[in-house]
């Protein structure tokens, strides 16, 4: 899976500083729509929150994958977000998040291409060294040559 040629520069925010979960993720949209992932901001917000209320995408290790499939969503698109203060985001091993990835893929590729990136990535997330790297990025084409090793 080619996480890196998911990323646009737009969707990359390093650093990013957010009072909240909810916060976070509306920047993170934003960054999607300015990548030209996402053409209808309010539906694909509400597949991400739906998708938030099943269950918290806070994996644990401080990391988030908030995700949502939507007919908002134009092409699938990651963004990563490097935040500057730990967020509460209700994790599966209740502590604070730094790092999160953003997944949009639209509705009629849900299915394989959402679960592709999702299980690469947690695949990946579950290295301390790689998490660390991520934690210590200070630039975009650091992060994409991280991603590279996936």
């Amino acid at each position: 899976m080619n996480i890196q040629a998911l990323l646009n520069e737009q969707s990359i925010l390093i650093p990013l500083e957010s009072a909240s979960k909810e916060e976070c993720i509306q920047s993170m949209i934003d960054g999607l729509v300015a990548a030209g992932c996402i053409t209808d901001k309010a539906a694909y917000l509400e597949a991400v929150l739906k998708r938030e209320e099943t269950g918290s995408t806070g994996i644990g290790f401080g990391v988030a994958i908030p995700h949502g499939k939507s007919n908002g969503v134009s092409k699938p698109g990651v963004a990563f977000a490097k935040l500057t203060g730990p967020l509460d985001w209700k994790s599966l091993d209740d502590q604070p998040v730094r790092i999160v990835f953003m997944i949009a893929v639209p509705e009629a590729a849900a299915g394989n291409e959402h679960l592709q990136i999702l299980i690469a990535l947690s695949r990946k997330l579950i290295d301390e060294n790689f998490r660390q790297s991520l934690l210590e990025v200070t630039d975009a084409q650091q992060l994409i040559t991280i991603l590279e090793t996936i």
